[in-house]
């Protein structure tokens, strides 16, 4: 494998997303408003009940983690895709380079502007609803922001090629994916509150574990709503990372391979 190549092609496809989030700043302002209406809401329906503190910081860390389950769903899974849909798969296709670098380069280049939503909503979160966060073990929250991270990506590249598969399903798909997730994973309230069945099943989505551990990791008044030690939660989070690379450089292969074999790139081969 030629490993500049590859590394290349990880630039190449980062620069266009780089590039057009700083050449549309609107983008950026309504990317960030819209979606704070939500995370005020909660916040202020929490305060109404004169819930703990904390919860309010859950949902404003759940919405910063949000923005990344967002880019995964629509700036990855999908973006085999659309890229069919205008003309640009084939290219792709018959590039050298891994199909795995361009993946990782659109979420490279993705995470520079989800970073900015994300920031944008912290710096919203505390000083303007007063959201207090505690950094105890800050080399154990970036790891498991990191890992999450990878995790989360690896899922969207695995998904990628599910949803070429699937040809058009793919909008529905996400389309299904996206509130059920709000829910399951804990969004604005601890999983744990769901039960230990759900959450365990739930923890199936890296954001799941990642988030739940960095709460906290964040709030440690309110660890009580943990639902698993962060330490146990990184190792979870590692494995399942390995897993959807694995299984998403597996995937691509396939899909890769049936469509130089039937010329197709849909489930229907025959």
């Amino acid at each position: 494998m030629n490993i500049m190549l590859n590394l290349r092609a990880v630039r190449g496809r980062a620069y266009p997303r780089v590039i057009g989030a700083l050449r549309e700043p609107s983008w950026m302002l309504w990317e960030v408003v819209l979606p704070m209406l939500s995370i005020a809401a909660f916040i202020y329906f929490y305060r109404s009940l004169n819930a703990p503190k904390e919860f309010e910081g859950f949902v404003v860390l759940g919405g910063v983690m949000t923005t990344y389950w967002l880019n995964v769903l629509w700036g990855m899974a999908s973006q085999f895709y659309w890229e069919k849909e205008t003309g640009n798969l084939q290219l792709y296709l018959a590039a050298p380079m891994s199909k795995m670098s361009i993946l990782a380069g659109m979420a490279l280049g993705g995470i520079f502007g989800t970073t900015v939503r994300a920031v944008s909503i912290i710096f919203i979160g505390v000083f303007v609803f007063e959201i207090s966060f505690v950094i105890s073990h800050p080399f154990l929250l970036v790891a498991i922001f990191m890992v999450t991270l990878l995790a989360m990506y690896g899922m969207g590249m695995m998904f990628a090629s599910l949803y070429l598969l699937w040809g058009r399903e793919a909008w529905n798909m996400n389309a299904l994916f996206q509130e059920p997730i709000y829910f399951i994973t804990g969004q604005n309230f601890p999983v744990k509150a769901l039960g230990p069945t759900v959450a365990m099943a739930a923890s199936v989505i890296p954001l799941t574990l990642g988030l739940d551990a960095m709460r906290q990791l964040l709030f440690p008044e309110a660890a009580g709503w943990g639902f698993l030690d962060p330490m146990l939660e990184l190792g979870i989070l590692c494995v399942s990372a390995v897993i959807m690379l694995v299984m998403a450089r597996q995937l691509l292969a396939f899909m890769e391979r049936k469509g130089r074999e039937t010329g197709k790139l849909t489930m229907r081969w025959q």
